[in-house]
């Protein structure tokens, strides 16, 4: 990221064509892309205020253990913040500090304090996010991405066959995921801690031996239920139950006031789906164990009965406490 520019000039340059035009102390780069220097001088807030606002390259800017609390990086009367993408904030004081709309995109917070900070808004895809300091801070609408740095790092391990490297990062994900989870829980946005919780419980699951019985639990449970944070994939999986056992009924037969009523190709169309409807109402009265009595099933039909019925009793009590838990909250 660094590249030879004219003399007196910070010589930080990225490979997409941003470039950095302030003057260079002796190391070759400015003040704010030093890493060597460490930004915790009281003047230092008002100052890096006042680069933003002048239009100074945010983009890389290293603010390693920097102190700067309170401070205001806010663009005002604009719809996109400042950039700040790739800049490093390794144990920063930030607390209350004004971050809203800001992108961070492949910078690092790592161990930052951003305790009562407001970070609204904020772009923090590709961010790492491990060991921050969330407690009071103002998260709604923050920009995650689809998966975390250490979850996409992860992956790659895995998929070259580094077992211990990808533990180690489904381990950092998990905090992370548990670290934004508890955030916002405390901030009242349910919904957010939800989707982390199901993150954070995926990322646990991967650390788990892969063919072992607790995985495939798990997985079963995320997928039926979403780990209780999916009421709609609970109601998904009953419908489609019930639409299989219903074509079960239509080969294996039904008994209906002393006659058989099996699919025939013999019978013409109508015959055979008035029948599939009847198959579909005695699956749905099945599933649900009310058993009204008119049909009853006949040879084969009866396992399949059963299984759906206890299935059936199962997956009903699963919605409500999922439904409630949901709803509860």
């Amino acid at each position: 990221m660094f590249n030879m520019k004219p003399t007196n000039q910070c010589c930080y340059h990225e490979d997409e064509g941003f470039s950095c035009t302030e003057p260079a102390e002796a190391s070759g780069l400015c003040y704010w892309h030093d890493p060597k220097i460490i930004k915790d001088k009281p003047e230092d807030v008002a100052r890096l205020e006042a680069f933003a606002r002048n239009g100074g390259m945010l983009r890389g800017i290293s603010l390693k253990r920097a102190n700067l609390p309170g401070i205001d990086l806010v663009r005002h009367h604009q719809k996109t913040g400042f950039d700040m993408s790739h800049a490093e904030l390794y144990r920063a004081n930030l607390q209350g500090a004004h971050m809203f709309n800001l992108n961070l995109q492949n910078a690092s917070l790592m161990k930052a304090d951003l305790r009562e900070a407001n970070v609204h808004c904020a772009n923090l895809v590709g961010t790492n996010l491990l060991g921050i300091k969330w407690n009071g801070a103002k998260i709604e609408n923050i920009n995650t991405g689809k998966i975390l740095k250490q979850e996409r790092l992860a992956n790659e391990a895995e998929r070259v066959g580094e077992a211990e490297i990808a533990q180690d990062y489904f381990e950092q994900a998990e905090e992370i995921y548990r670290d934004l989870r508890k955030a916002a829980e405390r901030e009242g946005l349910f919904a957010m801690g939800g989707d982390y919780l199901r993150k954070e419980l995926t990322m646990r699951r991967h650390q788990m031996p892969k063919y072992s019985y607790s995985r495939a639990l798990s997985k079963m449970i995320d997928v039926f239920c979403g780990y209780g944070e999916a009421p709609t994939r609970v109601i998904g999986f009953s419908m489609g139950l019930i639409f299989i056992c219903a074509l079960l009924y239509l080969f294996t037969g039904l008994n209906y006031d002393g006659n058989i009523h099996v699919f025939n190709w013999q019978n013409d169309l109508a015959t055979n789906l008035a029948l599939f409807f009847n198959c579909v109402y005695y699956s749905v009265v099945t599933f649900t164990t009310l058993g009204y009595g008119d049909f009853t099933p006949i040879g084969y039909s009866r396992a399949i009965a059963a299984v759906e019925a206890f299935t059936g009793s199962f997956t009903i009590a699963l919605f409500v406490v999922v439904f409630v838990k949901k709803m509860t909250r």
